[in-house]
């Protein structure tokens, strides 16, 4: 059951998520400026996803995180991001599970 769901997921992301994308981010989710509750996040986000998905979550590497949050639950985005996916990379022994949640939880605002 696990393995289906993992691969709907990936096959999900492959779907929705647009590579490489150029757009601007018309939320306001760049990581220059946020909330400051969450700031540890955005941190996180520099140090372990900038060089993938961009200053302003438009995507170079990987896909474009913008409007991330209506595409995909919290959980699906913890998922990706413990366990990794097609071409990302796992981070589950980078980074904490508080660190991960606190990802998920600012990606999951950019809606």
């Amino acid at each position: 059951m696990k393995a289906k769901m993992t691969i709907s997921l990936i096959l999900l992301i492959l779907l929705v998520l647009p590579a490489c994308g150029q757009g601007s981010n018309s939320q306001g989710m760049d990581v220059g400026t946020t909330a400051p509750e969450d700031a540890n996040a955005v941190a996180l986000y520099k140090k372990s996803c900038l060089s993938c998905h961009a200053a302003d979550l438009s995507g170079r590497v990987g896909p474009s995180l913008q409007q991330i949050g209506s595409k995909l639950s919290q959980e699906q985005l913890y998922t990706i991001i413990h366990d990794g996916a097609r071409g990302m990379p796992a981070f589950q022994k980078s980074l904490s599970n508080e660190e991960i949640d606190a990802l998920t939880q600012w990606l999951s605002k950019n809606k």
